[in-house]
């Protein structure tokens, strides 16, 4: 470990609360949707249709503009969901801090459901990559809700899974590094429009097709494509 590590495993052990029941709140929070990807799925419906001010001058190309920061936070995070995954097929593999025997006494006796946890890498962390750069994307957009969507990500997202050992801290610190400076790069105003361009004609003119699309596409985000992902695991893996 490096010397980051060393010193918050044992850190947050010490200061996290001796329950049973907490351990089940927190084992909670990891295995569902709701108080993960869903809050921030729905911040980003919240951006998409933000009301502006009727009479407001520039009233469109301030929609347009949040539209296009929509779109930059969804592009960022599937971004930063295959980066994180190259990275950790490509980095030297690092096993899960709950699976460690030497760190074992600082974590409690947790059921996380993920099926893949033994065999994926655990740097860094994608789920931090993600929904930072959604998070951040949201944060561009409105800068309140925006710092409510990146804490809500450090602590309900982050936090939890370095509590039960899934993740070590410096894999969520580096992936939420990394997601936010995907989303900042992405929402550079050339990338932005070129990227946003073809996504809002699309809602335009064929708006049907598009929220239908839309609707799939945040229910897939808001689990993190966990079905595919695991589907994909099984048939590289032969499972």
């Amino acid at each position: 470990m490096n010397f980051i590590d060393t010193w918050a495993i044992p850190s947050i052990s010490n200061v996290a609360i001796p329950s049973q029941d907490f351990t089940h709140i927190v084992e909670t929070v990891v295995n569902a949707y709701l108080p993960k990807g869903v809050v921030l799925v729905a911040l980003l419906w919240w951006v998409w249709f933000r009301p502006e001010r009727a009479e407001a001058p520039g009233d469109e190309s301030v929609r347009r503009h949040n539209r296009e920061l929509v779109v930059i936070a969804i592009a960022s995070g599937l971004v930063a969901l295959v980066a994180g995954r190259l990275l950790a097929h490509y980095l030297p593999f690092r096993l899960r801090p709950m699976y460690e025997p030497g760190l074992r006494a600082f974590f409690p006796e947790a059921n996380v459901d993920e099926p893949v946890l033994r065999t994926w890498s655990s740097f860094p962390s994608d789920h931090a990559m993600l929904w930072c750069a959604v998070a951040m994307g949201i944060f561009l957009a409105s800068r309140p809700v925006g710092a409510y969507a990146l804490l809500h990500a450090v602590v309900l997202i982050g936090l939890p899974r370095i509590y039960l050992g899934v993740h070590y801290p410096t894999d969520v610190l580096a992936g939420a590094a990394l997601g936010i400076g995907i989303a900042w790069v992405m929402s550079a105003g050339a990338i932005r429009t070129r990227v946003a361009a073809p996504v809002l004609a699309l809602a335009q003119h064929y708006p049907a097709v598009f929220y239908g699309a839309a609707f799939v596409l945040s229910f897939e985000l808001a689990t993190q494509f966990q079905e595919p992902r695991v589907l994909a695991h099984s048939l590289l893996h032969g499972i």
